[in-house]
């Protein structure tokens, strides 16, 4: 195949394509004198010269990106099951209102009363956040779910300075994902793991032992989990927590599986970060940008980030007087056009609407639950809500693992699951599909990953050789993480 192989199939880097001399554009002649910028400008502002940058023409560059976009992959092609994810389509009525004038082309930095539509719907987005979470207010300033955790556990080391504790531990489920621990340890936390029941959810009696040592600041738990497994016990470990002075941090990246049918203030939570570009539809594209607002229970609520919009007769103001706040957490107000497009989609779906998202949501994972469970083991086999994790124990009996399970599913035009976690699921698939999948597409993933079991069964060699439709294929992954090559050279450098 590699013989055969056009040069758009070996699409190299933009400097790849580079030949001296080629310019996409060229300027008219000077009709005034030249000058020396060296004479005006201040050494250190002046750029020196930029040697590397790749000589193309416009054609060039339209063409050899237009080429790369066309081997990814995106919502708007089909199902894209990432786990933990929430990768629902995103409606573009909302791409629509954030791109209306009065909304694109403000400034942050212009006058509250030139920008009171913008203040409004921050303010509206707040009371919708409150409405679906149950809990006091919410800051829109994070930045993404990770941004919100660190945010929260900066609040609740704030509360626990103001009453005059230093309590130092946070207790953190082995399912939880990784940025938990990293966002306690950013916030000045020690981290202590907690293991899962054999059922996937939390070790009360865990928790209790570590709450009598009267050091524990907090629990953050994901509910549902990572499992996709919802924590019965959720309020009655509140209630440990506040008995004892911690609080409840609740990872809200899976609220895609409850909102509109359950309260996570009514569960005892203290502080919530949610993912808009999960939940709310905004886009996960290009890496951001995100959004990750946080919502908390009236005891934090004097901590939050400054400012914070209020709402004063007919109008809206940013108010900074705040005492205990933690201060600003993000330049200017949040990611502000995400704020649009999440306020579009809730006000699009309505209350009604928002609970049958959440129950479609729940409905399609347990459909590919059922109809995968002859071909993939279920290491925990309660119920799930809104995802499910196999893994590939079965198939490793052949020599097959999810990782080639993964790579095989790309020559069947599907993205892959989420591999390899909840870290207490060795060779994990995890699979979430959203709401946003109709029964066909859904089918279509069924029998893509049933004609994979097979395979691994029939013709293993097949599976561990995958993909082989794809411009790139099996890399030495060994050799990629030990000796990675993060820029481009020219030869002979």
């Amino acid at each position: 195949m590699s013989d055969t192989r056009t040069l758009r199939d070996r699409e190299g880097l933009i400097f790849e394509r580079s030949s001296a001399g080629r310019v996409g554009y060229q300027l008219p002649p000077l009709e005034v004198p030249q000058a020396d910028p060296a004479a005006t400008v201040p050494a250190g502002l002046l750029r020196g010269e930029i040697d590397g940058l790749p000589e193309v023409s416009e054609v060039d560059v339209m063409r050899h990106f237009t080429r790369l976009s066309k081997w990814n992959y995106s919502v708007d092609e089909g199902l894209y099951p990432l786990g933990s994810c929430t990768m629902k389509y995103n409606p573009r009525i909302n791409e629509e209102v954030a791109r209306l004038a009065g909304l694109a082309q403000l400034h942050p930095l212009q006058p509250e009363d030139q920008v009171q539509g913008a203040l409004a719907l921050m303010w509206q987005l707040e009371q919708a956040l409150i409405a679906v979470t149950g809990m006091a207010r919410v800051t829109l300033q994070p930045a993404a779910g990770a941004h919100g955790e660190l945010t929260g556990m900066l609040m609740i080391r704030k509360a626990l300075l103001a009453r005059g504790e230093r309590r130092r531990k946070v207790l953190i489920p082995d399912s939880a994902h990784g940025t938990n621990p990293a966002s306690a340890v950013f916030a000045g936390f020690e981290t202590v793991e907690i293991g899962s029941t054999p059922q996937g959810t939390l070790d009360l009696a865990a928790v209790a032992r570590h709450l009598d040592g009267g050091d524990v600041a907090a629990l953050m738990v994901t509910v549902p989990n990572t499992l996709g497994v919802f924590e019965p016990e959720i309020v009655k470990a509140a209630a440990m927590l506040h008995e004892k002075g911690a609080f409840l941090y609740m990872d809200g990246a899976n609220l895609n599986a409850f909102v509109g049918i359950a309260l996570p203030g009514k569960m005892g939570a203290d502080a919530l970060h949610i993912n808009l570009h999960k939940t709310f539809s905004t886009p996960h594209g290009g890496g951001g940008p995100g959004a990750g607002p946080v919502a908390v229970s009236q005891t934090l609520a004097p901590y939050l980030p400054v400012p914070m919009v209020e709402r004063v007769g007919e109008g809206y103001t940013l108010a900074y007087d705040r005492p205990g706040t933690i201060g600003k957490v993000r330049g200017f107000y949040g990611n502000f056009g995400m704020l649009v497009r999440a306020l579009a989609y809730i006000r699009s779906l309505g209350r009604d609407g928002l609970k049958s998202m959440a129950e479609g949501a729940v409905l399609n994972a347990n459909y590919l639950r059922k109809r995968l469970a002859a071909d993939y083991h279920l290491q925990y086999d309660g119920p799930s809500l809104h995802e499910v994790v196999f893994d590939d124990s079965i198939q490793t009996a052949a020599g097959v693992k999810n990782i080639d399970i993964a790579k095989r599913l790309l020559d069947y035009g599907f993205h892959p699951p989420t591999m390899s976690f909840p870290l207490i699921v060795h060779g994990a698939l995890m699979i979430e599909p959203t709401e946003s999948e109709g029964i066909d597409e859904l089918d279509a993933f069924v029998a893509a990953m049933k004609a994979i079991a097979r395979e691994a069964r029939e013709t293993p060699d097949l599976v561990r050789g995958a993909p082989y439709s794809t411009p790139v294929q099996r890399l030495d992954e060994v050799r990629a993480a030990r000796q990675p090559v993060l820029r481009w050279r020219r030869p002979g450098d």
